[in-house]
């Protein structure tokens, strides 16, 4: 197993001791657990390319170890009351379109390539940082206004609509140039 896989089922093994923390209330453990996992993400797939070592595996690890992470952490947060539960119906919603989409589209054989938009790069940075800052918020100070997390869940919520649209769009479109042939 190459570095950057071994990071992938790291983040993977770090999903329950995030959510463990997080029942425990324990959110500043939560917080650097979180973080380290979210650094994991960063590094693999950049070592990955540096190293030359991309492997179907890793094609397939990365993504199911973000969604692990980025699912158990709306979930649990919302069942706190951290986040807001619409944010994380979104959140989930999205995800569920897209691998429903990718199914479909294997299923009936149409060729495709998954290449993440630009604007779903920005979603996935605001659902992590949208989960850091929460995770900060309550680790740190409750003192301070919570006001500027919910407008940074109605932003997240904007993008992960816009760009759950436009995975929609894309994949009817496939559909669409396979169906006019």
């Amino acid at each position: 197993m190459n570095i950057p896989n071994f990071l992938s089922l790291l983040r993977i093994i770090l999903v329950p001791v995030v959510v463990i923390f997080l029942i425990q209330g324990s959110y500043c453990k939560a917080l650097i657990t979180f973080t380290f996992a979210g650094l994991t993400d960063a590094f693999d797939g950049t070592l990955a390319r540096l190293l030359n070592c991309q492997t179907k595996l890793g094609a397939y690890l990365d993504p199911i170890a973000d969604k692990l992470l980025l699912t158990s952490s709306y979930v649990t947060l919302s069942i706190l009351g951290i986040l807001p539960s619409w944010l994380t119906v979104l959140v989930i919603s999205r995800d569920f379109i897209i691998l429903l989409g990718i199914a479909i589209l294997s299923l009936i054989s149409v060729p495709y390539e998954i290449k993440p938009a630009f604007v779903g790069k920005m979603t996935t940075a605001l659902q992590l940082g949208t989960i850091f800052f929460a995770l900060l918020f309550q680790a740190v100070s409750h003192d301070v206004s919570y006001d500027w997390i919910i407008i940074l869940c109605w932003l997240t919520g904007i993008f992960t609509i816009i760009s759950g649209s436009i995975y929609i769009i894309r994949g009817i479109k496939f559909i669409n140039r396979v169906a006019s042939k």
